[in-house]
């Protein structure tokens, strides 16, 4: 009899380590989940002001059409990128036209004195700031939820449940320089 209530025993202590173990996964992958949806949220609000900035530089820099429609075109894409991969690559280029629209509102004295303008400017450096926290904490998530489930035992439980490693959130490009955060600070002349 005694035998028959230790095997219940460890049958027990099996099934309430697998619930347990189970458990931890799916709060690892809602943690991910939420994470993402705070790059997602920082990404639409970046999104939401392109237009409004290029629309700022375009009254006095009119005559810049490629920039305004090379940034209006990476913005598209990187709303419509699907997968991490190329949301990456989407995000980084639409950061390299970014850049260039900078560039051109360098040129401007007026603009960079222009109180919408720098506003804008406040308001995008703000929000690059967030996506880029947004990130880390989405990565870190991610790289918690990987090495969980593929450490042992974790693994076992893992692979029973068929649950899946997630991908990180990395910018596109190889080059240190597409790892460059948008510059958006002017001094006033």
């Amino acid at each position: 009899m005694m035998l028959v209530y230790i095997v219940i025993g460890i049958v027990v202590i099996v099934a309430l380590w697998v619930m347990v173990a189970y458990n931890h996964f799916v709060t690892m992958i809602q943690r991910a989940k939420e994470a993402w949806a705070d790059i997602d949220v920082q990404l639409k609000r970046r999104y939401d002001l392109i237009p409004n900035l290029v629309e700022t530089v375009k009254g006095y820099a009119a005559h810049e059409r490629g920039v305004f429609e090379n940034v209006t075109m990476a913005r598209a894409r990187a709303m419509n990128a699907s997968g991490l991969a190329d949301k990456g690559v989407a995000e980084n280029q639409l950061s390299q036209t970014l850049k260039s629209l900078f560039a051109v509102a360098e040129a401007y004295p007026d603009l960079k004195a222009n109180q919408n303008f720098l506003e804008l400017q406040r308001e995008l450096e703000d929000t690059e700031n967030k996506i880029q926290a947004a990130r880390r904490f989405y990565n870190g998530n991610v790289r918690d939820l990987n090495t969980a489930l593929q450490s042992f035992p974790g693994n076992v439980i893992a692979n029973s449940f068929h649950f899946e490693p997630r991908e990180f959130f990395e910018l596109g490009g190889q080059d240190a320089a597409a790892r460059e955060p948008v510059k958006v600070s002017f001094a006033k002349t």
